[in-house]
């Protein structure tokens, strides 16, 4: 595993990754911004979501579609209950006249994967020990240009120290960052779950006895459905949150970057009519 990441992981995504990361803070110590780091940070963090905007986009359009066809879904559940082998048939068919694949969200989740850890590991090495030589050596060590070099790294933003940790902090404002981080990817969370499609209420206003056969879902089929879309909303946040107040600031200001660019992409699909 340490071979691994040694000679394949680190050079393909770490490296490239904290090569960025410098290019973003040496340009904005060169035009003197304030707080060139955290800047630098929301620069990468911004980088890597239009990096990734087509992958996004397709899964939460997928997402849309596969909410639409949940009543038909719903139908083709109860009318093939006791043969699995024909339900699969029938959802696949609907699938693939509705040009949904619905392991897409899987795929784009296996292609992110590799990049956030390398983004992770890249900023935890900066926010962890940013100002220790023994870390700045090792990262100038694989910079690719000589001119990237840097002697320090000024981790102050707008009045916080972005390598402190809430929990080390302690100060109010410090203790605000878990919050604002879970309320985020609360609303996140809330703008992943598409509106309800008009044949929803379709199917709701079908009659009584429609309702105990064609409508009917499979036993347990719902809870299942509401306890997931709990812990999306509720206790997602709520760990993300957690982890914001052990984690140095700086990585919370990626999180929330990306939460809030999420955020916005999801309102303009959703909102199409």
């Amino acid at each position: 595993m340490q071979a691994f990441v040694q000679y394949i992981f680190d050079p393909f995504f770490a490296h490239p990754i904290l090569n960025l990361l410098v290019v973003f803070y040496k340009l904005f110590l060169l035009i003197k911004l304030p707080g060139a780091f955290g800047f630098a940070i929301i620069a990468l963090t911004v980088a890597v979501r239009l990096l990734f905007q087509p992958f996004f986009q397709k899964q939460i359009e997928t997402a849309k579609k596969m909410q639409e066809l949940k009543p038909h879904l719903d139908n083709l559940s109860s009318k093939h209950k006791d043969d699995k082998k024909q339900l699969q048939a029938e959802q696949l068919k609907l699938y693939q006249q509705h040009g949904i694949n619905p392991t897409s969200g899987c795929l784009v989740m296996i292609i992110q994967l590799p990049i956030f850890i390398a983004l992770y590991n890249t900023l935890n090495l900066f926010l962890l020990n940013g100002h220790a030589e023994k870390t700045i050596t090792a990262i100038n060590k694989v910079l690719y240009f000589s001119f990237l070099k840097i002697d320090s790294v000024n981790s102050w933003f707008f009045g916080l120290d972005l390598v402190k940790t809430p929990k080390q902090a302690g100060t109010w404002i410090y203790l605000l960052i878990p919050l604002i981080t879970g309320i985020l990817q609360y609303f996140q969370a809330q703008a992943s779950m598409p509106k309800a499609s008009p044949t929803d209420a379709v199917v709701q206003d079908k009659p009584s006895s429609a309702k105990a056969t064609e409508g009917k879902k499979p036993e347990g089929q719902g809870d299942f459905q509401k306890a997931m879309n709990t812990q999306m909303k509720y206790m997602f946040p709520l760990m993300i949150g957690w982890f914001s107040y052990t984690l140095p600031i700086g990585l919370a200001l990626y999180w929330n970057i990306f939460s809030i660019m999420g955020i916005m992409q999801y309102k303009k699909v959703n909102n199409k009519k």
